[in-house]
């Protein structure tokens, strides 16, 4: 039986209509995406990985991606609490762990938290000293970690790290730090001086009190004493005469200039 060139055309369209619509219904999604599903505009449920089927015109799709996400926080102007200017960037990471609050409870949760992590950051490193955001990123780190991820938690999205990347501060406060770290340095050197004269002096008056109370020792220390003279190249030795012993001859020589007087 021939067939009519219109039916035959009318056949061609109906199939190719056929196709359109399953290839517009089928979606393959991958193993780290999830689609958010809207049934006449109503929030129907979250489907994916692999293959799904989504009604034409009935339903909508939101494709989410779940990957862990890097965001470049923008350098920011951060005045600390010891009135210092400084310029701070950092980079923070973070997951869709809820694929549909991450579109139903938000716009555009990407910008949303570029946005939170920028005015975080102002706000607590506002709350800290030069040499605190210096010396103790980590802490800063943890805490502005901490503040994202409690307040980005109603949008599905969890915060595993924040990192300060730069603290940028004007030559004239980099040549005050370098003079300050100096001053430092000086007043340190000058204490361990002064404790060392202290300890040697403690030392001292403890040797001192021993060579008192044992007058052998006293011996002993002169006669090392002139050892470390002779081994030298001096031309002249001072010899000591200990005190004592010029007493007890002036005490000897007394009677005998008594007697001389008298004769």
């Amino acid at each position: 039986m021939p067939v009519n060139v219109t039916e035959l055309g009318a056949y061609l369209i109906i199939f190719a209509l056929v196709v359109a619509v399953v290839l517009t219904a089928v979606r393959i999604l991958r193993e780290y995406e999830r689609a958010v599903v809207f049934t006449l505009g109503r929030f129907s449920g979250v489907k994916g990985p692999g293959l799904i089927i989504i009604i034409p015109v009935v339903q909508q799709m939101v494709r989410v991606d779940l990957r862990l996400l890097v965001h470049d926080v923008p350098s920011q102007d951060v005045i600390s609490r010891d009135n210092v200017s400084v310029k701070v960037n950092a980079v923070i990471y973070f997951r869709v762990v809820d694929a549909d609050k991450s579109v139903l409870q938000v716009e555009d949760f990407m910008f949303a938290t570029s946005q939170l992590a920028q005015t975080t950051l102002r706000s607590v490193l506002g709350k800290h000293e030069l040499d605190e955001m210096l010396a103790e990123r980590d802490r800063l780190n943890s805490d502005i970690q901490a503040i994202l991820d409690a307040q980005t938690d109603a949008w599905g999205i969890k915060v595993s790290n924040v990192e300060i990347k730069h603290v940028d501060i004007d030559e004239s406060m980099i040549r005050a730090i370098a003079r300050q770290a100096e001053a430092e340095r000086y007043r340190r050197a000058r204490i361990i001086g002064a404790e060392a004269e202290q300890q040697a002096a403690a030392k001292l008056v403890q040797a001192g009190e021993m060579l008192a109370n044992t007058p052998e020792a006293m011996q002993l220390r002169l006669l090392s004493t002139l050892q470390d003279i002779a081994g030298e190249k001096n031309s002249t030795i001072v010899f000591p005469v200990p005190i004592d012993l010029l007493q007890h001859m002036l005490a000897s020589s007394g009677p005998k200039r008594d007697q001389t007087r008298a004769a």
